[in-house]
């Protein structure tokens, strides 16, 4: 089994001064540094939880990282709501640098859960105009 704590992928022995950080363990949680609130550009999918809309909230999520890769979203986080003010809740939340969060899709509002292409493209449209979606892009 490789080691836990190296990966050549990610690590540039080279850009890193043993000095800047102190020693990371990958054992030991007294040494992970939590990340700061999450980074932008960001997506919010708030779901009914009572609905068990789980799994389509993580397969949304899924397509969007397929489709917009760090560094265009670099996260989505699901947010499970289970009251009776978020009863049938599905909401898509983008979050960018110097902008009040956009709500890029409300199933009531929209009436009903997005179909991947409108969604992409909204998102698309904000982080990255210019980009193609390919079959998503076409009639």
């Amino acid at each position: 089994m490789a080691d836990p704590g190296s990966c050549v992928d990610c690590i540039n022995p080279e850009a890193v001064s043993p000095s800047a950080q102190p020693p990371h363990d990958p054992l030991d949680a007294s040494t992970f540094v939590p990340p700061s609130p999450l980074p932008i550009p960001s997506v919010t999918i708030e779901f009914c939880d009572r609905c068990r809309w789980l799994h389509r909230a993580t397969w949304v999520s899924t397509e969007l990282f397929l489709t917009f890769p760090a560094p265009l979203l670099k996260a989505i986080s699901i947010l499970p709501l289970n009251s009776e003010e978020t009863g049938g809740r599905f909401r898509v939340w983008l979050f960018l640098e110097g902008q009040p969060p956009i709500l890029v899709w409300d199933r009531k509002i929209e009436g009903g859960f997005p179909e991947l292409k409108v969604l992409k493209q909204r998102i698309r449209d904000r982080v990255q105009p210019g980009k193609s979606l390919g079959h998503s892009d076409h009639k």
